[in-house]
């Protein structure tokens, strides 16, 4: 497989998939948080260099059902484009039965409904949407590109389509400031959203991004571990979902959890309590990583 770029990230749900990279950045690429591709020019790769890794696929990944399509936002090809890489997974590595990848707001949005439910008939499974925040002013502040409304709209867009739907969110990214009502905006919109998954990552500053900056010159404030657990446990007190995954799996939380709402609801607001009173010792921040 050919990978260029500096980074090349997935899903922890993608650990067992194949990595077909057709985008090289991302297209947005503003975010004031994310320094994954800064410096980075967003580019999509030469259809012949896509297909040359699909046929490698085809060759050595055959214990493999699944593939990842990266960088940061396929979905905003040209529809003739996915369609023709679609088509030749299909053809060439037809063992594979399940295909994700990243999509922001701004490019579903701009799908039409049977755009996505074209590349539903060819394959694609669930899209990876960064929610990250429902509050409007602190997507205003991270540079989002999207507010509430925007990205409420491609979320329930993506589920009318037929698709599996999983929507990451950031504890911490409103800052001390905001902390309450970042958590409380961000489960509303969830409930209103209905997703499949939701992925809860830790806001770790990294060096390279205009955050960490703000934070070095005292305008932001990250909320501390168990002000972070705080944010969890409202977020998850305003979520009303009959059914969706919760996970806090990824390296960067302090309490991974895996659990169904509503169903283990009361007893994954309780661990957080725990959590926060010291009885459940907190992941240590030598471990934490993005």
């Amino acid at each position: 497989m050919q990978y260029e770029g500096k980074h090349l990230i997935r899903p922890p749900s993608e650990a067992n998939s194949v990595i077909l990279q057709v985008t090289v950045g991302c297209s947005h690429n503003k975010c004031t948080f994310c320094g994954t591709y800064k410096g980075e020019r967003f580019r999509i790769k030469e259809q012949n260099v896509i297909y040359a890794d699909i046929d490698f696929a085809a060759r050595y990944c055959r214990r493999h059902n699944r593939m990842f399509l990266a960088d940061g936002d396929v979905l905003v090809l040209p529809q003739r484009q996915p369609i023709a890489i679609f088509k030749r997974i299909k053809d060439r590595v037809p063992w594979i039965n399940r295909i994700s990848l990243y999509g922001n707001a701004k490019s579903i949005i701009l799908k039409k409904p049977s755009e996505l439910e074209e590349l539903k008939g060819l394959g694609l499974n669930r899209i990876y949407m960064g929610l990250e925040s429902g509050h409007d002013p602190t997507l205003k502040a991270i540079a989002k590109g999207a507010d509430k409304l925007a990205l409420l709209e491609a979320g329930r867009k993506v589920r009318k389509a037929g698709l599996f739907l999983s929507v990451s969110v950031l504890l911490g990214i409103g800052g001390v400031r905001h902390s309450h009502a970042h958590a409380e905006a961000t489960g509303a919109v969830l409930s209103a959203m209905a997703p499949n998954q939701i992925g809860v990552l830790t806001l770790m500053l990294l060096e390279n991004t205009p955050l960490y900056r703000d934070a070095e010159a005292g305008r932001f404030q990250l909320p501390g571990p168990l002000g972070l657990l705080e944010e969890l446990r409202i977020m998850i007190e305003n979520i009303h979902l009959d059914r969706v995954q919760l996970q806090t799996n990824h390296a960067s939380n302090y309490l991974p959890l895996n659990v169904r709402l509503n169903r283990d609801k009361d007893q994954t607001l309780a661990t957080i309590a725990n959590a926060i009173a010291g009885h459940i010792h907190l992941e240590a921040e030598g471990l934490r990583t993005l």
